[in-house]
């Protein structure tokens, strides 16, 4: 059987090394408002939907934490650079997906983030030639690590999740992908995964280089 029949790419911090940019911009929202905030912080928000972020934040910074107005600002500006200059794209990226296109190989993005940042992106980077379907958490009910963005994916190629393969870097990404019985591949970015969900994944590597001989090697 051919493995992967399609390759499901998650976007921040697996595409694009817009991590820390995110931190730094919300950082520097936050400090407009009169709050702090620590990279742990900032790490444990990794792979969480927008509501589950709200929860968490205001659980550290009280209840009148405005989390809306700091995320739309924050999110604002880091859409004007990206729109402006790009976001720097992963190491091993752009390889990866020329081959799964000389392979045949169909890749979608299944992305947390708001529709219009996606596109942006997707389209300031020149990547998104590459994708053949892309979902935001703007067209999906519920968050990783609840699996329907990925399964969604595999709807719409036509594939079964075990002939998938989710590209991820944080935990909820991973166990979404291990609760859609998919096979998942991790290429960590802020934080390495706890050892018991690292041992979900078909394997922890360290960027889309050794994900597109780990591909090449299924084939």
């Amino acid at each position: 059987m051919k493995f992967p029949k399609c390759v499901i790419f998650d976007m921040d911090g697996l595409i694009f090394d817009s991590e820390r940019a995110h931190m730094e911009t919300k950082r520097a929202v936050m400090k407009g408002y009169g709050y702090e905030l620590s990279e742990a912080t900032y790490i444990r928000t990794l792979g969480l939907s927008r509501q589950d972020t709200g929860v968490l934040m205001r659980s550290v910074y009280g209840p009148d934490f405005p989390y809306e107005e700091v995320a739309y600002e924050a999110r604002k500006r880091l859409n004007a650079i990206a729109a402006r200059d790009s976001l720097p794209v992963k190491p091993g990226i752009p390889e990866l997906l020329e081959q799964l296109h000389e392979d045949g190989i169909p890749a979608c993005v299944a992305s947390s983030s708001p529709r219009p940042t996606v596109d942006i992106y997707l389209q300031s980077s020149g990547l998104e030639k590459y994708f053949d379907f892309v979902i935001s958490g703007d067209d999906i009910t519920h968050s990783k690590p609840d699996p329907e963005i990925f399964l969604c994916c595999c709807r719409h190629f036509g594939v079964r999740p075990e002939e998938a393969l989710v590209l991820e870097d944080s935990e909820n990404g991973i166990l979404a992908a291990v609760n859609g019985r998919i096979p998942v591949l991790c290429i960590p970015d802020m934080k390495q995964p706890a050892e018991e969900i690292g041992r979900k994944t078909a394997a922890i590597l360290p960027d889309a280089f050794a994900a597109a001989r780990w591909i090449r090697e299924k084939q």
